[in-house]
């Protein structure tokens, strides 16, 4: 189900201050049907999903953001979060000029999801040490973003077509992601045709519209398995895959791990 989708009643809207912040860090903890709304701050941003699961929505498309991801924000970018599993939430908030003498600033001039391996999870988790002096956990920054580039994980992203039919056909997929209706139908009910639709998906989101939707698909089950009690099995069924098997497999294509490991990642106390 998309956010959008949500029933009211599940989804609390918290306004965005980060004025508390000691020297540039920040630790959250919220529950499921949070959402935090557009906003922008002066600082670049690096998002940590310690424990649950973040669909990060800019101008450019939604992110979704699992356990052990993170998601870099440059300064001024407009964005919203919305908790799709309860999170602990990690926020490393970093000054524009000290961005900008970075050696890696060009870089770090687009939003991306990275994985966090060992090195950018202890960089992370270590700047949140009580006992730790500014001038180390600016270091530590600077460690964390030499890491941010070469630790992106694309799969993550569902880029967003901004023309107006393929933006329709997008948002039918979105409301409906089992994959039943051919893509014939999908350009008829947004005024197109099959070949326009074709054309148009690799020009505005650089995948083909069958692509486009597989991780559509996929990115979507991921919202499923954040439910409390949700099986792998069924939500391979209520998104169309033939068997878990197959649902397994697409999965582990677009974002590099098995459900399971989702699921056991999500349940861990």
């Amino acid at each position: 189900m998309d956010i959008d989708q949500m029933p009211a009643r599940s989804r609390t809207t918290f306004n965005s201050n980060f004025t508390d912040m000691p020297a540039g860090i920040l630790a959250r903890s919220y529950p499921r049907g949070t959402r935090i709304g557009s906003h922008v701050h002066p600082e670049a941003q690096l998002l940590f999903a310690a424990k649950g699961i973040m669909q990060v929505t800019t101008p450019k498309g939604r992110w979704f953001v699992p356990p052990e991801r993170a998601v870099w924000i440059p300064p001024r970018m407009e964005h919203a979060v919305d908790v799709v599993a309860d999170i602990e939430m990690r926020s490393l908030l970093i000054e524009r000029e000290r961005l900008s003498a970075h050696p890696e600033a060009k870089r770090l001039s687009r939003e991306f999801v990275v994985v966090v391996k060992p090195l950018l999870r202890e960089s992370i988790v270590a700047s949140f040490d009580a006992q730790i002096q500014p001038r180390l956990r600016h270091l530590l920054a600077d460690v964390a973003m030499y890491q941010l580039p070469e630790a992106e994980d694309p799969g993550s992203f569902i880029p967003l077509p901004v023309e107006p039919r393929a933006r329709s056909v997008a948002e039918l997929v979105l409301a409906d992601p089992t994959g039943a209706r051919e893509l014939r139908e999908l350009a008829r009910l947004a005024g197109a045709s099959a070949r326009t639709i074709t054309r148009l998906f690799p020009a505005e989101t650089g995948l083909t519209f069958k692509s486009w939707r597989q991780r559509a698909r996929i990115l979507i089950a991921l919202r499923a398995l954040g439910e409390a009690d949700v099986s792998i099995k069924r939500v391979a069924a209520k998104l169309g895959f033939s068997s878990v098997a197959a649902f397994s497999y697409a999965f582990r294509r677009v974002m590099n791990v098995r459900p399971s490991e989702i699921v056991r990642s999500l349940r861990a106390k």
